[in-house]
């Protein structure tokens, strides 16, 4: 056998493959290293159209676009054209295999691909233990059908409701966000990048906060504020070596963080020290051109973006085709492509492709859809759901007749967020999976007839089935109405008042009025009326505000985008067999106007009111009650002084004083007493999430850094200063049961990037 080349040997140092290869490319072959192409290029009728993509792939490809969440394929055949396109490329100019890439946000989001609560649903069991169980699973879906880069998790923060996209996020809190984003990331990527799905952190960055609450609108932030937006990121990057960054759409005073060398390469590389890929989200080096208009052309944006550190276009090869002649023209180093080349190499070779890319066809059922990935995916359904309050209508009565009223009660894509596979093709795919949605739920927990009348339709004018609905409700003994927003991706149409299912929720699915769609708020108003108990129960990625339903209703519990097996998941909740753990991470208004209501804002925009509407959301973010009593004493701080590079050590006992086993989440937030300059009213510095007994109590210890407290002083430094702070202990950013304070004392220190403490630790006796 003849000598392998040393790109070859996996016994070779990484840097000398790496180089090896690179001296081996022609400037063409070294930019299809940038690029990427999809199911739409190379698959014809689901097969793999070698005439064409022998002719895209004739320089090799950076990476595969979705070859299963962008067909119609199972999971074994998107496996079976993998291996043959990764056979073809072994063929094709330099013989380098591609990445094939997914979406995998609330799982795998292909045909048959398990599919979990979404983000926000996950946010609100504040479990990044959980997060990691369920993305550790959705690694061996992805692996099984040769993906080796997953497009999630999204780190953005909500601030603003009106966003259609908030549903993808962990929550309003930066804190919270970067604890389940690394639990996220963690599940993916493994024991390390030859073992795991490499992990992109993605809208980088401040995407959450576009102007209107609009999808890639200009984001205006100020230097302190993006910070605390690139909070989870950078955390994500320094805790949790995070493999992968996907750009944001939108300009941040004007700069596209699509071409922004401050952002890609200042603060990602030389800041955190990233050593990742960087990838481009859909089309925006495109938008460059066609959106912000800042380049000329589509050689011209792809100079910018690649010069900024942006490494790979995708979702297909349209701008960056053309650096090979913006090199020959003299308009950009060579060196520049090399060095983003490098990087897809080095990715390559950390995930094992260049010695095998194949994978096992026949082992690819052995982990999708298992026995075991449902019982996670209900666990994690049951333990998202939030029980906003509870008039003791709640848990229902086993031997109780009870009526399931309501639009969202029977519709199983209305359980899933929008970047589920059925939400992206709904109009032409089946989804593979089974979906449990709550009316199945219900008759499977009770094993009984149960009468169920939708009432009215997601949106639409129409009330010509209240009457009926209202008629089932005092006829039962209890009854149960699911209402919602339906949630998809759409970007080219906007609905109008008619439509009975318009999508109102998700990706391009923006709204300035955070009301119920249709005239569901009207139906249970009027079901309310009927002499029965009602529960309502949300199902939607939306945060609505619920002001006249919470008035209306003895009972509201939001389960938000609950997945496959949201139905079991509600109908464990609703009949007491899991006693609800959810907590909200965003804090849900009283109205469209109050926005911002986020807990941690500043005083004076805390404080000011509205001329009819108070400053508080109707229910704050960490909110969630329980069918047992929680009770907080003996908060005790270890010292009353510590230095500024030092920790607070606190302890706390929580007790179960109900009659019901549950969960409580236990929230510590930092509050500095006279900061040197304006800061949040308090902000979320740890959590815990126990499990007690009735009558069982928990001692819970919390080691806070000092470093954690830190502010950007007036030149961007972060620094902890002197002075008296408080920690505040309870359930929710409302409910604080107990607080202490401390003072840190000595000069104000500059903490360096090697000192600084991202998260608390916590520990329970």
């Amino acid at each position: 056998m003849a000598d392998k080349s040393p790109y070859q040997d996996s016994s070779v140092s990484m840097d000398r493959r790496v180089k090896d290869l690179l001296d081996r490319l022609t400037l063409e072959e070294k930019v299809a290293q940038l690029g990427s192409y999809g199911p739409e290029h190379l698959l014809t009728d689901g097969e793999v159209d070698h005439e064409r993509a022998e002719e895209l792939l004739e320089h090799g490809v950076g990476e595969l676009t979705r070859m299963g969440g962008a067909s119609d394929l199972p999971p074994e055949q998107v496996a079976e054209v993998t291996n043959e396109i990764q056979s073809m490329l072994e063929r094709l100019g330099p013989g380098i295999p591609a990445i094939p890439h997914e979406e995998c946000l609330s799982g795998y989001m292909g045909k048959g691909g398990t599919t979990y609560p979404q983000a926000i649903g996950l946010a609100s069991t504040w479990s990044p233990e959980l997060v990691r169980e369920i993305t550790t699973e959705i690694r061996a879906q992805l692996q099984a059908i040769g993906a080796v880069h997953a497009l999630s998790p999204v780190l953005d923060l909500a601030r603003d409701l009106r966003w259609g996209r908030v549903e993808e996020t962990f929550g309003e809190d930066k804190y919270l966000a970067a604890r389940m984003a690394c639990g996220f990331v963690e599940g993916l990527q493994g024991d390390g990048p030859e073992d795991g799905v490499a992990a992109t952190l993605k809208h980088f960055v401040g995407h959450g906060a576009g102007e209107g609450g609009k999808n890639r609108t200009s984001v205006d932030l100020a230097p302190r504020a993006l910070a605390e937006h690139a909070f989870p990121f950078e955390v994500c990057v320094e805790t949790a070596n995070a493999e992968a960054v996907m750009n944001a759409y939108h300009d941040i005073d004007g700069v596209p963080c699509t071409s922004s060398e401050a952002l890609l390469t200042k603060t990602l590389r030389e800041e955190w020290g990233f050593d990742g890929v960087v990838v481009s989200d859909y089309e925006s080096v495109a938008f460059l051109k066609d959106e912000h208009g800042v380049a000329s052309s589509y050689e011209d944006a792809a100079t910018m973006a690649l010069e900024a550190g942006l490494d790979v276009e995708l979702p297909a090869s349209e701008c960056y085709p053309t650096l090979v002649e913006a090199v020959e023209n003299g308009d950009l180093a060579e060196e520049t492509v090399d060095t983003a080349v490098q990087r897809v190499l080095r990715t390559k070779i950390r995930k094992g492709l260049l010695d095998d890319p194949y994978v096992d066809v026949d082992a690819v059922e052995k982990v999708v859809e298992t026995d075991e990935q449902r019982v996670l995916a209900r666990r994690a359904a049951r333990e998202s759901v939030t029980l906003l309050h509870d008039d003791g209508v709640l848990p229902l009565d086993d031997a109780a007749d009870v009526a399931v009223v309501g639009p969202k009660a029977d519709a199983s894509e209305g359980l899933l967020g929008d970047y589920a596979y059925l939400a992206h093709n709904l109009e032409t795919v089946e989804a593979g999976i089974d979906i449990v949605t709550p009316l199945a739920g219900i008759e499977a927990r009770t094993g009984g007839e149960v009468t169920h009348v939708p009432g009215c339709t997601v949106s639409g004018p129409s009330t010509d089935e209240f009457e009926d609905a209202v008629t089932a409700v005092e006829d039962a003994d209890v009854a149960v109405a699911f209402i919602g927003a339906r949630s998809t991706v759409e970007f080219e149409t906007a609905p109008d008042e008619t439509q009975t299912a318009a999508s109102t929720s998700g990706e391009g699915r923006d709204v300035t009025d955070l009301g119920l769609p249709g005239v569901q708020a009207e139906f249970v108003r009027a079901v309310a009326e009927a002499d029965t108990p009602l529960a309502v129960v949300v199902v939607s990625g939306k945060p609505h505000s619920l002001a006249d339903v919470a008035d209306a209703v003895p009972a509201l519990a939001h389960a938000w985008l609950p997945g496959e097996e949201g139905g079991n998941g509600i109908a464990d909740v609703l009949y007491g067999d899991h006693n609800p753990s959810g907590r909200l991470p965003v804090s849900l208004p009283k109205n469209v106007g109050q926005l911002p209501v986020h807990y941690s804002r500043k005083p004076n925009t805390m404080n000011e009111t509205h001329v009819y509407t108070d400053s508080d959301p109707l229910y704050p973010f960490g909110h969630g009650e329980s069918y047992t009593t929680f009770e907080y004493r003996d908060l005790a701080l270890v010292d009353d002084e510590i230095g500024p590079g030092d920790t607070v050590e606190a302890s706390v006992t929580v007790e179960n004083a109900g009659d019901v086993a549950g969960h409580e989440v236990l929230q510590v937030y930092g509050h500095d007493r006279n900061p040197p300059l304006v800061r949040p009213v308090q902000e979320l510095v740890a959590f815990e999430r126990v499990f007690l007994e009735p009558g069982e109590s928990a001692a819970v210890h919390v080691s806070v850094g000092a470093s954690q407290l830190a502010v950007r002083d007036r030149d961007l430094n972060l620094t902890v200063y002197p002075g008296t702070y408080e920690l505040r202990v309870g359930s929710s950013a409302s409910d604080i049961r107990a607080s202490e304070t401390f003072d840190v004392v000595g000069e104000r220190k500059r903490i360096p990037r090697s000192s600084r403490r991202y998260f608390s630790e916590t520990r329970v006796e």
